[in-house]
């Protein structure tokens, strides 16, 4: 199994590659589309993106909790987290090797 992280210089790489465009384009590009997802998530809006998945805001309620050193109980604060639901075709990919 491989533990190797891509990192967002080598996906700018991979889109200079791939598209042909310049290396500032291409990261402008990268840039721009992230922030995009995270403006629509950021309004609760749920991003769709076909055969990879979805990112969903959920909120999630205050609750009690427990410091795992002291044992001590503490109450969690309630929190908005986002989700991603990998696409069918996603899963399949990720399945097959």
């Amino acid at each position: 199994m491989s533990n190797q992280t891509i990192t967002r210089a080598e996906v700018t790489d991979a889109i200079v590659r791939e598209v042909g465009v310049t290396r500032q384009e291409s990261s402008d590009l990268l840039d721009k589309t992230l922030e995009l997802i995270g403006s629509a998530l950021e309004k609760e809006d749920e991003v769709k993106l076909s055969r990879f998945g979805n990112f969903v805001v959920r909120s999630k309620s205050a609750r009690e909790g427990r410091n795992p050193k002291t044992g001590e109980e503490a109450v969690i604060a309630a929190r908005r987290v986002v989700t991603f639901r990998p696409s069918p075709m996603l899963k399949a990919l990720v399945d097959k090797n």
